[in-house]
């Protein structure tokens, strides 16, 4: 049996979680998409709101992973104990709240959604995130499927990560750059891989922010609040076809709705 996976890039703002309300049901259907994961880190702006992570589910996502700014809106906390289907990096210190790996029953087949984030230049103080793969992956009985967002900001660690789990995972993704990679592809062993998914928010902007403010920062000034940018969106990530009978993937489709 074929299982198809859609992966969502960082949805930015809330103008992001309006535009996955507006598209993401159609997708579904014109794709035939069985299991939904989106990054909903930045949903808030600098972080995530319960409001906004509802949003995203009412939208149509199964699971909503994090990285860097999972904490930025402290509300937060008790919403990662309480809901199974939102995780933050599993390599974060085990007093963090939450959970970074969970498996859901879907009928036929399970599904292991695992989330890291990655330590070059973005996270020093998270636990290294090979080890907790590893530790997580050789603990735990295999489900039909195993999908990785790995929150990263260096494309080396990304393709290094994607060496070391190649076949033992059916599909692994980038996210945090909110830039596109054109690199999605089957690995040797048989896993699914792209860089970066990219983002789910304001077309013209830098990363989603303003551009002026992202500007002034560069410039030497004080970038101040986070301020998402106006104006159209658009909805970046990939689609990973896999197969039950192998746990791995037979295709990889990258995607954007504007």
């Amino acid at each position: 049996m074929l299982f198809r996976v859609l992966a969502l890039g960082d949805i930015t703002g809330e103008d992001g979680v309006e535009f996955l309300r507006r598209h993401l049901s159609y997708l579904k259907r014109e794709k035939g998409i069985d299991f939904v994961v989106a990054n909903g880190e930045n949903a808030a702006g600098n972080g995530l709101l319960p409001a906004h992570a509802e949003d995203v589910f009412s939208a149509g996502a199964d699971v909503v992973t994090l990285g860097n700014h999972t904490f930025g809106k402290t509300r937060i906390a008790d919403f990662l104990e309480e809901n199974p289907y939102i995780l933050r990096p599993a390599n974060y210190t085990g007093r963090a709240p939450g959970r970074g790996w969970a498996v859901y029953d879907c009928g036929r087949v399970q599904v292991g959604v695992l989330n890291l984030i990655g330590r070059c230049n973005l996270d020093f103080n998270a636990e290294n995130p090979f080890t907790t793969a590893d530790r997580i992956l050789n603990s735990e009985d295999k489900p039909t499927f195993i999908l990785v967002d790995f929150h990263a900001q260096a494309t080396s660690e990304k393709l290094a990560m994607s060496y070391y789990l190649d076949g033992r995972v059916s599909a692994l993704w980038g996210t945090h750059t909110h830039v596109p990679t054109a690199d999605e592809r089957v690995c040797p062993k048989g896993t699914g891989y792209i860089t970066d998914l990219g983002m789910t928010g304001p077309i013209e902007s830098v990363l989603g922010i303003r551009p002026e403010q992202s500007v002034e920062f560069f410039l030497g000034g004080l970038p101040g609040r986070y301020q998402t940018a106006p104006g159209p969106c658009r909805m970046q990530g990939a689609i990973f076809t896999l197969d039950s009978s192998t746990g791995l993937c037979t295709d990889v489709e990258r995607i954007e709705v504007l």
